[in-house]
C-alpha cells in the first residue's frame, strides 16, 4: 500500500476538503488549533472539493476553508515553495477575508474571527524553535488581547522530526501524516488507532485512485519540483554573487580555483559561507573553510 504526498493541491483537498472530509478536518483543526481539545463539534466545508474539478498548475498554494460551529471561519494553507513576500499575502488573504463579510451599510457586528492556519514546507522563524507560532493582536507592553477576531497560526514541518515511535498527541500524529505518508507502506497501528486518520490514508491511498487523479497527481509533483528546482537555482546564484562580491572587495582579485569550489557547493552549504565570509581575513581563511 502507497500513500499520496497532501502537499500537493490535489491531495490536499481531496483529503481535507471534500465532502466526505468532515470529520477528518474536525479532528485535524481540534488538534493543531485547539490544542487537542474537542473544541470543534461541527463544520462547514467552504466551496467542496469534487472529483474533476482540481485548478490549474498556476499556484504554489493552495487553501481549504470551512465555518466553524462557533461562527468562526478557518482557512488552511499549504504552502510548499518558500516564495516571495509569503508571511505578507498571508496577512493580505485574511484581511480581506475579514473585510469581505460586510456588504455596503451592513453592521460591524455581523464580523465573525477568522484563522489563517498555514502550513510550511520550509522554516519561516528562524529564531523560534517552536513547531507552532501562534500570532493575535495584543497590547505592546501588557500583552493582553484587542479581540480575538484574527488569530495567525503557522505550521513549520522542517521543525518537526518526530519518529513513528515518538508520536504522543494527536497533533503529532497529524503532522506526521502530512510529512511522512508518501513514505508509508501501511497504515500504523499508532495512527489507525485515530479514526480520522485512519480515514484519511484511505482517501491518500494511490489504490483508491483512477488512473486521471493518478495523472493529474503526476503532473502537480512534477509542476512542484521544476518551481524548486527554479528557485533553488536562483538563490543559488544570488548568494554566488554576493561572495563573490565580498571577496572580490576584501581580497582584491577573484581566486579562480577557490572560486570553482565555492561553485560546487550545495545552497545550504552557500547558505552557510554566506554567515561566515565577512568574517575571512585572507583566502586562506576561505580554503581552510572549505576544508573542513
Amino acid at each position: 500500500m502507497r500513500f499520496i504526498s497532501p502537499k500537493t493541491d490535489f491531495a490536499f483537498k481531496k483529503i481535507f476538503g471534500s465532502t466526505r472530509s468532515q470529520k477528518i478536518l474536525i479532528s485535524f483543526l481540534n488538534a493543531i488549533v485547539y490544542e487537542g481539545k474537542n473544541t470543534i463539534k461541527s463544520l462547514e466545508i467552504i466551496d467542496p472539493y469534487n472529483p474533476g474539478s482540481t485548478s490549474t498548475l498556476k499556484d504554489t498554494y493552495l487553501d481549504v476553508r470551512a465555518v466553524l460551529d462557533n461562527g468562526s471561519t478557518v482557512i488552511i494553507e499549504m504552502q510548499v515553495l518558500n516564495v516571495e513576500a509569503f508571511e505578507k499575502r498571508v496577512i493580505y488573504n485574511i484581511a480581506k477575508a475579514y473585510a469581505n463579510q460586510l456588504d455596503m451599510g451592513e453592521q460591524y457586528t455581523r464580523l465573525r474571527p477568522f484563522i489563517a492556519l498555514s502550513i510550511a514546507d520550509f522554516l519561516l522563524f528562524k529564531n523560534s524553535s517552536q513547531l507552532i507560532n501562534r500570532f493575535r493582536l495584543k497590547e505592546e507592553k501588557q500583552l493582553f488581547n484587542y479581540r480575538d477576531e484574527l488569530t495567525l497560526i503557522f505550521i513549520e514541518l522542517p521543525k518537526f522530526n518526530k519518529e513513528l515511535s515518538e508520536l504522543e498527541t494527536l497533533s503529532d500524529k497529524w503532522i506526521y501524516f502530512l510529512k511522512a505518508a508518501p513514505s508509508l507502506e501501511r497504515v500504523p497501528e499508532s495512527l489507525g488507532a485515530v479514526p480520522e486518520i485512519e480515514e484519511a490514508l484511505t482517501i491518500a491511498s494511490r489504490a483508491n485512485l483512477s488512473n486521471q487523479e493518478l495523472e493529474e497527481l503526476h503532473k502537480q509533483e512534477v509542476f512542484i519540483g521544476d518551481r524548486k528546482g527554479e528557485i533553488n537555482l536562483a538563490k543559488i546564484e544570488q548568494n554566488l554573487k554576493l561572495i563573490s562580491l565580498v571577496l572580490e572587495q576584501n581580497f582584491g582579485a577573484i581566486n579562480p580555483v577557490i572560486m570553482n569550489k565555492i561553485e560546487q557547493l550545495s545552497l545550504p552549504e552557500l547558505d552557510r559561507l554566506i554567515e561566515e565570509v565577512l568574517s575571512f581575513t585572507s583566502w586562506e581563511d576561505v580554503e581552510e573553510w572549505l576544508a573542513d
